[in-house]
């Protein structure tokens, strides 16, 4: 098993007043070839907005745009025709495609905190695609619970490429074993709250971990733990 470390002290840093970005890969302003993207994983921002303050409408196009909201409510429009309001527990994706444009603003009374995620799509210039599901903390308890996957699901959303993410939120004390396949694959790992062991390797709250050449880990809490799993290609073969 090889790993690389994603350590909170090291992220990119964007205060601009009304928004706060932590950048754990290169990302607008903030260059770092050593961590520039993580298989099909390009983007990872833990990223707050101030109530009323919000990105204005803006163009995407051929990427998969994952929003996890942790804190906080927004809405979403966008050219496809969605109005929506994303709140805490709540997942939305974007397949851009071919493209499309979106906005979305704080509309709650408290700091918006949510997990932006881009990942490089499967096939180039789709029909442009959105969804949105919703999984509060109270209803995945001790479960380690799929909120994305590359295959069609009522539970999950889904996108385009062969990629997971999971959702973890463990009492302390939980031992949880995971499995996937080491044909061109690999894990990031990032705890959102409390702390983590993998395979006897700590990794505490806004932490990150990428993992590669194995077939299988097992995370075990130190504390009550939320993370996240996303499990993607390493490339496009």
């Amino acid at each position: 098993m090889q790993t690389l470390h994603f350590p909170h002290a090291d992220r990119g840093i964007k205060d601009i007043g009304w928004l706060k970005s932590n950048f754990y890969f290169s990302f607008s302003d903030y260059a770092n070839p050593a961590k520039s993207a993580f298989g099909t994983l390009v983007a990872f921002n833990d990223d707050y907005v101030t109530p009323g303050k919000g990105f204005g409408i803006h163009p995407h196009i051929n990427m998969e745009i994952i929003s996890i909201m942790l804190q906080g409510k927004m809405n979403h429009k966008d050219t496809m025709g969605y109005s929506t309001v994303v709140e805490e527990g709540g997942v939305q994706i974007m397949s851009a495609g071919s493209g499309l444009r979106h906005e979305e603003y704080n509309i709650g009374e408290e700091d918006v905190n949510f997990l932006q995620v881009w990942i490089q799509p499967k096939q180039q210039n789709i029909i442009p695609r959105y969804q949105q599901r919703s999984f509060p903390k109270s209803k995945r308890k001790n479960q380690l619970k799929t909120i994305i996957s590359g295959e069609e699901g009522q539970e999950h959303c889904w996108i385009n490429q062969n990629t997971k993410f999971s959702l973890g939120y463990f009492d302390a004390g939980h031992i949880i074993p995971y499995k996937f396949s080491p044909v061109n694959k690999c894990l990031f790992i990032f705890v959102v709250e409390g702390s983590i062991r993998i395979n006897g390797t700590l990794i505490e709250k806004r932490n990150a971990l990428g993992i590669w050449d194995t077939d299988n880990i097992t995370i075990q809490t130190e504390e009550e733990a939320h993370f996240v799993i996303i499990e993607t290609p390493v490339n496009q073969k």
